[in-house]
């Protein structure tokens, strides 16, 4: 009989097509299912641009890994949530990435108390967690054993340390005000500063705490100055830090801010003003300046994958980009060596990462049972906005 001699059934074309469709998958992963890495972060809102750049860092480093053939002979895949910034809404997307979607990592976002209220949630069903922003100590220091929860981005008690050695060694500061949002991220810092100033003998002016959505921080500032601040520690996300800036404006107190990196991840200087410039905050990357040829290549694959990207000041926040391509390569060699994407063995698979030349770094041994954070205080970078640009402290855009 004639190959073509029938008209083909439904299933027949059906499934000639996932055939096909599985064979221009580089010829080596006939009919793989892909292995899905979820994320879970805000995706709307204030702090959309961040939501954004780290899935734009995840997918760069995805289409890197199926380039090369994916993972165990699978192709990898992008499966986001958007959680609003929202703890109960983060858990329920998080529930469902893992009941329904079958991830094998879930990525967390951006918001401490989202990923507080997800990490629970992972070591109770043995899913590996990768945090590429959230610094809440907490979050990997979380008590658990076995622990899921990994991350590759900045860890509060260290941002703290640096804070202040920041602030003592380029404004003199003796007597730091602290101005924190109140929520488990202020508290994470709140902790970590006092720790960091009573191992140096530093006495703070005082503790003041915002609502996230407060427009007029004044009172509190008002108490700080009268205390005799000569520097304020700043810690809160993209609006209520530019509504801190806006109160010292009204105030015309000209005070040094340092700050963690929450203005970094939106709207800042649009909605913070001229002074926003004047806010030192903490990074663990910038695509400005001479870059590795791990930095070379992903300006160009970013520039080649999102028609907005002309250059470095267009990959912002860097931070999201940085920490979540890193996150995924180095999540991909978990699985890898793990060999599975069962969960306990892709925890175990972290441990057994040798080097990885990463963007942030060069990796070597990153993680172990003891140690779930791969960037260390010397990976840090402070930064200020030029011109609406993330530049390191000092350096021009031109």
């Amino acid at each position: 009989m004639s190959l073509f001699s029938f008209a083909p059934t439904r299933r027949g074309a059906l499934a000639a097509a996932a055939a096909l469709a599985a064979a221009s998958f580089g010829g080596t992963a006939l009919a793989a299912e892909p292995i899905k890495f979820g994320l879970v972060t805000a995706l709307s809102g204030q702090s959309a641009l961040a939501g954004e750049a780290i899935t734009r860092g995840m997918q760069i480093a995805i289409d890197e890994i199926n380039a090369k053939g994916g993972v165990l002979g699978r192709p990898v895949e992008l499966v986001r949530r958007d959680d609003e910034a929202n703890p109960a809404k983060g858990v329920v997307a998080a529930r469902e990435l893992i009941y329904r979607e079958k991830v094998a990592v879930v990525f967390g976002g951006l918001d401490t108390p989202v990923s507080m209220a997800i990490v629970p949630l992972m070591n109770q069903e043995k899913v590996p967690f990768m945090g590429p922003w959230a610094a809440g100590t907490g979050i990997t220091k979380n008590g658990a054993n076995p622990n899921f929860a990994f991350r590759v981005s900045a860890v509060d008690e260290i941002v703290d340390e640096g804070m202040l050695a920041y602030a003592q060694k380029n404004f003199s500061a003796k007597k730091p005000g602290l101005i924190l949002v109140n929520n488990p991220w202020g508290e994470s810092n709140q902790k970590g500063l006092a720790a960091a100033m009573a191992a140096k003998n530093v006495t703070p002016a005082g503790i003041e705490k915002f609502e996230a959505n407060d427009v007029d921080m004044v009172p509190q500032l008002t108490r700080l100055k009268a205390n005799g601040a000569d520097v304020l520690f700043m810690v809160g996300n993209v609006g209520p830090s530019a509504q801190v800036v806006k109160s010292l404006d009204r105030m015309g107190w000209k005070v040094p801010v340092v700050s963690h990196w929450g203005p970094a991840g939106g709207r800042f200087t649009e909605l913070a003003g001229p002074s926003g410039k004047d806010v030192h905050f903490v990074q663990t990357y910038s695509f400005f300046g001479k870059q590795s040829p791990v930095g070379e290549r992903v300006i160009k694959a970013m520039a080649a994958k999102y028609p907005n990207v002309k250059g470095p000041a267009d990959i912002t926040p860097a931070v999201g980009v940085a920490n979540a391509y890193d996150g995924t390569h180095l999540a991909a060699l978990a699985i890898a060596a793990a060999g599975s994407t069962e969960g306990d063995a892709v925890r175990q698979g972290f441990y057994k990462i040798g080097k990885y030349e990463g963007l942030i770094k060069t990796y070597d041994k990153p993680f172990s049972a003891a140690q779930h954070d791969a960037v260390l205080s010397s990976d840090y970078v402070w930064a200020q906005f030029i011109d609406n640009r993330i530049v390191p402290v000092g350096m021009t855009t031109n």
